[in-house]
């Protein structure tokens, strides 16, 4: 039996938010990941049904390896996140998120890149979108990202990320300004870059994000201008060329088209991926 108060390799951490339908089955995904030797970080921000419940009876099944913590509100995810990490022993930091699944090798295949490229500091895979019909689309990234990838949006899949902790303890872990919320990754790969560090993708989908295709109306126009913010940011942050802040403008143009354009557009872009790389 695994000593659990052992330090593990792998600190796993989840923000927790109204998932109590799909809870178990995230949870199930890192039960049964073939590498054994993590903790599972679950923070509850404020939900209103019966997520912390469910994520309690899990902590309970799994003391020492499930550790469960709590806001007393709702904060959102760049500070429900940091909370996880205050707590976090690990050599490396993966994310899950509540709602979504991946595969039973996820962890191993991330780990054996950081362990192999001691010069990566970020790993994420390729990403399949699913709903109740099945999986509908894919997202893939550069390899190994360089700045200039910055420009057309965030180089990393999010969810299915593995990090060395020193990289998220050298910038500071996630920004929690009200502007960074929705793109806290996003900004957080570019303060990784900036700071020396880069990362890799495995062109491999290792992770399945619930998607139910009705992407317009989570994407608020608000986020649109926080992604804007973060693309200007770059620019000088990554010592790319001024006139790149151009990029900017795509998103508060994307985010003033019609909900029904958007959605065709998301579902076409993310189809044809899937196509490419299947």
């Amino acid at each position: 039996m695994q000593d659990y108060a052992q330090t593990p390799r792998i600190s796993v951490i989840m923000g927790i938010y109204n998932c109590e339908g799909t809870l178990g089955e995230a949870i199930d995904c890192i039960l049964n990941q073939t590498v054994t030797d993590w903790e599972l970080i679950l923070c509850d921000d404020g939900s209103r049904d019966g997520t912390f419940s469910i994520a309690r009876e899990y902590a309970d099944a799994h003391p020492g390896k499930i550790i469960l913590l709590q806001n007393e509100t709702n904060q959102g995810l760049n500070y429900t996140l940091n909370r996880c990490l205050s707590v976090a022993r690990g050599e490396y930091i993966a994310r899950m998120d509540g709602d979504d699944r991946c595969l039973p090798q996820r962890f191993a295949l991330e780990l054996e890149v950081l362990e192999q490229e001691p010069d990566i500091a970020i790993v994420s895979s390729d990403m399949e979108f699913f709903d109740e019909t099945g999986v509908w689309g894919r997202v893939s990234h550069p390899a190994y990202p360089v700045k200039e990838d910055f420009t057309a949006g965030t180089p990393f899949c999010h969810a299915p990320c593995m990090v060395r902790k020193c990289a998220y303890e050298a910038v500071g872990g996630y920004s929690e300004a009200r502007r960074l919320l929705r793109v806290e990754d996003y900004h957080l790969w570019v303060k990784m870059y900036a700071a020396g560090f880069t990362g890799r993708n495995i062109q491999v989908p290792l992770y399945q994000m619930r998607d139910d295709r009705n992407a317009y109306s989570r994407r608020k126009f608000r986020y649109r201008l926080n992604e804007a913010w973060v693309k200007a940011y770059l620019v000088k942050a990554l010592g790319l060329p001024k006139w790149k802040v151009v990029y900017a403008l795509r998103p508060i143009i994307v985010g003033l088209l019609p909900g029904k354009v958007y959605d065709w557009m998301h579902k076409r872009r993310l189809g044809e991926k899937s196509r490419k790389v299947g």
